[in-house]
């Protein structure tokens, strides 16, 4: 079955109800099982990748309450899609997750360098038609001087004697309770499994140094406020020769004085004056795509909707657009001169009882313009 049509919570094997430390729990258990480097199933592979785009849902509070909400069909209609795994180590695998030391020696000698997270604001107009967004950022970088490796140009460098290369060392003590292995990052190579003669006086030996960057990112139409977009490979450098860590972009858009969004709709107002909207008008009006001329019909009631189809915002890495709505409001005068109040009041004598119809009622009105 393919994953998208597989229910997160079943695969992780968790309730709905679970917690942020239940979900982060059922994920480390899986990964341990089914990361190819320790699993024999023929179809490890394709499960790691199910478990983990299922904890990268059901780990983030907003997309797991889209996905509560709206299933699978919502997170497509959001943005979402799901990571590209390349697996590498173990280690590799819970850096990036969860940022903890859970493999501190395997870590400390090629350890996959840490994410980076930026912010950017936009206009909704950029929002609709997409746009390319400079963004700096600090970065650390593989060391030039010594290409990453931390030791100094012309240095020798040797495997650690006491550790044996594996970055930490382990302690058996025997009590009338059995044997008690701890395990501790070695002393002499600080965890990084070698020893070199002379560090690298640029980096000191960490094979990184910080620097000033920035990208150029391309922000989709469509993109709603608050998503992020991940560029991999853009992170922080690994740890002496480990791959790069990844680059999130977090895109804020800003409110509008004109529109606002609703999913893929905008909405937004327009006055009538009593006499337009009794004997009809015609308004030019704008739209996220500019102005453009809107026909008003005779009798049209406060409260009413006009809805400019496929003039709302793009959907997101799909087809189509939403729809621009219009809520009429109708103003009324608030002063009239003698001959002003006389027309009204001879317009009044010949009212009749077909002269207004059945008003749908303004709660209808605005529920019907939210839909």
């Amino acid at each position: 079955m393919a994953t998208t049509e597989r229910d997160y919570y079943e695969l992780l094997g968790i309730a709905r109800t679970a917690t942020e430390q239940e979900v982060k729990r059922a994920f480390r258990r899986l990964a341990r099982e089914l990361h190819p480097d320790v699993s024999e199933l023929p179809d490890a592979e394709e499960r790691f990748r199910q478990v983990a785009e299922a904890y990268e849902v059901l780990s983030n509070p907003e997309r797991r309450e889209l996905y509560d909400r709206l299933g699978h069909a919502g997170l497509r209609s959001g943005g979402f899609q799901p990571g590209h795994f390349d697996f590498g180590s173990l280690s590799d695998l819970f850096a990036a997750f969860f940022g903890d030391d859970l493999f501190a020696g395997a870590r400390a000698r090629s350890g996959r360098g840490a994410d980076v997270a930026a912010e950017v604001a936009i206009e909704l107009e950029e929002a609709a038609r997409g746009a390319t967004v400079r963004v700096p950022f600090e970065v650390a970088a593989p060391c030039d001087r010594c290409d990453g490796a931390g030791a100094e140009p012309g240095a020798t460098v040797s495997t650690c004697d006491l550790c044996n290369g594996v970055g930490h060392v382990q302690h058996v003590s025997r009590s009338v309770f059995g044997e008690f292995v701890r395990s501790q990052r070695c002393p002499r190579c600080d965890g990084a499994g070698r020893l070199v003669s002379e560090r690298c006086a640029q980096c000191r030996g960490s094979g990184r140094v910080v620097q000033d960057r920035s990208l150029d990112v391309e922000v989709p139409p469509g993109i709603h406020d608050g998503q992020r977009i991940r560029i991999t490979g853009e992170g922080h450098a690994g740890v002496l020769g480990g791959r790069a860590g990844d680059f999130y972009v977090r895109v804020r858009v800003r409110q509008n004085p004109r529109f606002v969004r609703d999913g893929n709709d905008l909405l937004a107002t327009v006055d009538l004056t009593m006499t337009q909207a009794a004997l009809g008008a015609t308004l030019t009006l704008p739209t996220i795509d500019g102005e453009e001329e809107v026909e008003f019909p005779p009798g049209t009631q406060p409260g009413a909707i006009v809805v400019l189809r496929g003039k709302g915002m793009p959907v997101l890495q799909g087809r189509g657009r939403g729809d621009h709505r219009l809520l009429v409001n109708v103003l009324l005068p608030e002063t009239l001169d003698e001959e002003q109040r006389e027309l009204l009041e001879e317009f009044q004598r010949l009212e009749r009882e077909r002269t207004y119809g059945r008003d749908q009622g303004l709660f209808e009105k605005l529920k019907s313009a939210f839909r």
